[in-house]
């Protein structure tokens, strides 16, 4: 086998070939820097070789007298010029890898056409002495030719060209197109594709890219923007609908304090008004969850204001509430009480105010009494390794003081008025024998408790350390 090699390199050159086509599909993507070393010496062996039995890829290939090693010795020096594009190619892709990521494929996939046309070139003018002026004349008519049958396809191209040079959005961005929202995860030659909310995939022609409006999400980092517009009625006055908006701002502790959030009328009409709160968060993530919760806090809060949510039936008579007795309606634990309860429960609410930073009830505290939300938000502190966190944030509604009308005990929470809060207060000695007769208060009652213990446990409790591994390295290290 040896002596065969030796006496017919061309057999050799052959081997080398198939050597380095079966290696590059063997070797792992990982290991690209082993892939990338393989195929440099395969080719500078390939080369030796060929030079060294007489094959010049710049001369005609020589033995014109026997034919099928004319042919044989044509066929690697084409070889030649192809194997080398081809190994030139993949470095200038691992450079560019390096240097400007995924988003240089587009230009390293031109780059490699180039490539690869010049040694097509170069082969038909020193391998088969072809007349490359001819040659480039020709295939400058069919460049023609190609070019108009493929126009929206070249326009593609120059389009992707366009982008990956101006570069208004990288892989993994968050993006809208022409209204169609979602996260870049290709671009190539052709196309951007895009991952939908919906788990759908987009493709979207590069020419129509280039040219459409293009709302780049994740430009600056860390900073997402979220808007909720809330239409109201237009009988209602616009300062009041702004403080009770702002209200709900404030509820929200996922929106970021810089840039500070805002509230800002839309729209006014006959028909209706239309007012916007808008802001920021951190992640894309919390846009769906924070956008949900501010279009709920705006209704409690408008709804604490007096001011209604525009809707089709809004001239039609409703039922004229007090405000205690309209809070027992919409309690998700008083609701279940009957008509006649929810009269006499709200003539024994008594109204109490509270400034913005005064502690309605601080940690450890047992309460006698049992507040409800009227307006106003609460800020919820607890401690954690000595320092305050704030835990949560409440609104119209809700309720503070259970754990002292259930069980005498208290929660190791602070609640404090974030900002001007007005509540509704029910004594102990009313409050605990309702929920004796009533064991469906009870339950919700108990259920809200244990639903706060568990979070207030959850914040609270240390976090394991995760000891770090030591191997053999970091003990020689350490002995050093």
């Amino acid at each position: 086998m040896l002596s065969l090699l030796t006496e017919h390199p061309l057999f050799s050159a052959l081997i080398l070939i198939l050597l380095d086509l079966g290696l590059w599909r063997l070797i792992s993507s990982r290991g690209s820097e082993w892939k990338l070393l393989v195929r440099v010496l395969i080719f500078a062996l390939f080369s030796i070789v060929l030079f060294n039995e007489g094959l010049n890829p710049m001369e005609p290939a020589p033995w014109a007298d026997n034919v099928p090693l004319h042919l044989a010795a044509t066929g690697l020096q084409i070889g030649w010029w192809l194997f080398g594009a081809r190994t030139l190619t993949v470095l200038i892709g691992a450079v560019m890898m390096q240097r400007v990521g995924h988003t240089g494929r587009l230009l390293q996939d031109l780059l490699g056409a180039v490539i690869f046309l010049i040694a097509i070139i170069a082969a038909l003018a020193y391998v088969l002495d072809l007349p490359v002026k001819g040659v480039l004349a020709t295939s400058g008519a069919l460049a023609i030719i190609v070019g108009l049958a493929l126009q929206s396809t070249l326009s593609d191209v120059f389009s992707g060209i366009v982008l990956n040079t101006t570069k208004p959005y990288q892989l993994d961005d968050w993006i809208s197109i022409d209204g169609t929202e979602g996260r870049v995860t290709d671009i190539d030659w052709r196309a951007t594709r895009l991952q939908t909310s919906q788990g759908s995939m987009a493709v979207i022609p590069n020419s129509l890219a280039a040219k459409a409006k293009i709302i780049n999400f994740s430009r600056p980092s860390n900073m997402f923007g979220v808007s909720v517009s809330v239409p109201v009625s237009p009988h209602a006055r616009p300062s009041s609908v702004i403080e009770a908006l702002e209200r709900a701002m404030q509820g929200c502790r996922q929106l970021l304090d810089t840039p500070a959030p805002s509230v800002s009328l839309k729209s006014s009409a006959s028909g209706g008004a239309e007012y916007e709160i808008s802001g920021f968060v951190a992640s894309m993530g919390e846009k769906r969850v924070v956008r949900n919760q501010l279009f709920d806090l705006a209704y409690r809060h408008l709804q604490a204001s007096g001011v209604n949510l525009l809707s089709s039936n809004e001239t039609s008579a409703a039922p004229q509430l007090s405000r205690p007795r309209a809070l027992l309606e919409s309690s998700p634990i008083f609701s279940t009480l009957r008509e006649e309860e929810k009269d006499t429960f709200s003539q024994n609410m008594t109204l109490q105010t509270f400034r913005a930073g005064e502690t309605i009830l601080a940690g450890g505290e047992v309460s006698d009494h049992l507040f409800i939300i009227e307006s106003g938000v609460v800020s919820v502190t607890l401690k954690r390794h000595g320092a305050p966190l704030e835990s949560g944030r409440m609104g119209p509604g809700e309720v503070i003081g259970e754990a002292g009308i259930l069980s005498d005990t208290a929660l190791p929470a602070d609640f404090s008025a974030k900002t001007f809060c007005a509540m509704y207060r029910i004594e102990k000695s009313y409050l605990k024998p309702c929920l004796d007769a009533r064991h469906d208060i009870h339950d919700a009652m108990q259920a809200l408790l244990d639903f706060r213990l568990h979070k207030a446990q959850s914040l609270t409790e240390e976090t394991p350390v995760v000891a770090p591994k030591r191997g053999f390295l970091q003990w020689l290290r350490n002995r050093v």
